[in-house]
């Protein structure tokens, strides 16, 4: 009977939190048609994957506070509906404006049952713990790899409302077996009776905010001084606003008993830093060629977006092929080997899309398109090994909330190099010139994998 209830648990968290991934990553193949159909630039609907990203970095940790607030089983169906709702409302947004509204109130949604969802499997299901999470993974997982596949053919039924509209059924089969299944919340704990500011101060509203307008001023005055081709006083002004609200936030999370991020924790823990910051340049080489390589075939080479979803599925297939592979892998050797193979084919995938002619055969993007699928199941498991050996026993949940923050400053980062690089229009030279960008960062990555060594990586075992 317990088993059961497992899996029907398991069923209702992972059709909940695949949402997010899923909901990312089919973007990647409509960037295109929606710059057709609202008749703008590529630097600004390039704020469809901004959006997305900025709010998820801000909701995920947030979220995972409040869950010991108000309990994990209200804020993981609280984020179904709001999610369920913003994909219903989407398709009707009357300009772009209001699509990025609802694409934002979706990554909120989707990032709030994100934040609980390993906690709930973690409490509630007591044997094959690990087995159990690994399946949640392979919820994302999956949801990622073949979310460019799932947008191409939503584009081709019914164009770009149709990867909203595919949301639906999973929200709400999620919501329906949640509500029978999720363990009632405990009551409220002395956290849930704080009052408003002092709870605000636990949640580090300021530094939150300080956060949210450092990114948002960088990426809007960056990118408005490329696409006028020049800075003009009002970007400047507007990046200058970036980077003091960025010191802000840096000062405050320094000082703070409760921060955001906790930055003190990088200088404690130097060799944990060096995960962060490869994980950081993994996702930001990783995710500017999984948005820009579906803007290359629809825009240069004019492929159908279902082809285009096709193709991708070259990234997702090798992704999941490598991921259990890496594992064995990382037991018998540690996560080093693993972590400098990543890296060279992720550099090699660069090289090679660099070195494309706009008469290249567009079947011989999947030869790039495999490596960083490779590259990309080794590196999820080989840099999460390296993560739980490089932190403390004491402090691992910490590290995993700061492993995360990484992730989506490379994803936001990604999105900016990208929009920097082509400007107002997606171009074959522009994307060269990105490849070639990211040939660079993949040859730093394989540095930083040769200074990885094992015997350092035992600070885990500190109390």
């Amino acid at each position: 009977m317990n088993r059961v209830r497992n899996q029907w648990l398991m069923s209702a968290v992972g059709l909940g939190i695949l949402l997010n991934p899923l909901s990312s990553s089919m973007i990647s193949v409509a960037i295109a048609r929606l710059q057709h159909v609202y008749e703008l630039d590529f630097t600004k609907v390039s704020w469809i994957v901004f959006c997305f990203y900025l709010a998820s970095a801000v909701a995920q940790p947030v979220m995972g506070k409040a869950s010991d607030m108000f309990g994990r089983r209200k804020i993981f169906l609280t984020g179904l509906i709001v999610s369920f709702a913003a994909s219903l409302l989407a398709p009707l947004s009357p300009n772009f404006g209001w699509l990025l509204v609802s694409r934002t109130v979706q990554s909120i949604g989707t990032s709030m049952m994100v934040a609980v969802g390993m906690a709930i499997v973690r409490i509630e299901v007591k044997e094959k713990q690990a087995a159990a999470l690994s399946v949640l993974s392979m919820f994302m997982s999956g949801a990622a790899a073949i979310g460019p596949f799932v947008g191409g053919v939503m584009l081709q039924w019914g164009d770009w409302p149709a990867i909203f509209i595919v949301c639906l059924p999973f929200a709400a089969a999620s919501f329906i077996l949640s509500w029978r299944v999720l363990p009632k919340d405990a009551p409220a704990t002395a956290a849930g009776t704080r009052s408003f500011r002092t709870w605000l101060e636990w949640m580090d509203a300021p530094g939150i905010l300080m956060f949210t307008i450092g990114l948002i001023s960088l990426l809007v005055g960056l990118l408005s001084a490329k696409t006028a081709g020049q800075f003009s006083w009002m970007s400047g002004s507007v990046c200058l606003l970036g980077i003091a609200a960025l010191a802000v936030f840096v000062r405050r999370e320094l000082r703070t008993a409760s921060p955001f991020i906790p930055l003190r924790t990088f200088a404690q823990h130097p060799a944990l830093t060096g995960v962060n910051v490869q994980y950081l340049l993994v996702n930001l080489l990783f995710y500017a060629l999984f948005f820009g390589v579906p803007s290359y075939l629809q825009m240069v080479r004019h492929v159908s977006e279902f082809h285009t979803g096709l193709l991708m599925l070259a990234m997702g297939l090798s992704s999941l092929i490598a991921s259990p592979i890496a594992g064995r892998w990382v037991d018998r050797a540690g996560p080093r080997p693993v972590l400098i193979v990543s890296a060279i084919m992720m550099t090699l995938g660069s090289v090679w899309l660099a070195l494309l002619k706009e008469s290249s055969p567009v079947i011989s993007v999947c030869f790039a398109l495999a490596a960083f699928g490779c590259s990309n199941g080794l590196n999820a498991v080989g840099l999460q090994s390296a993560l739980f050996k490089s932190a403390p026993k004491s402090m691992i949940g910490v590290a995993s909330g700061l492993f995360n923050t990484s992730r989506y400053v490379g994803t936001i980062l990604s999105s900016l190099l990208t929009g920097l690089m082509m400007g107002g229009s997606f171009s074959f030279t522009g994307f060269r010139r990105l490849a070639m960008v990211l040939a660079v960062i993949g040859i730093a990555m394989v540095f930083m994998s040769l200074r990885h060594r094992d015997a350092n990586l035992v600070q885990g075992s500190d109390a």
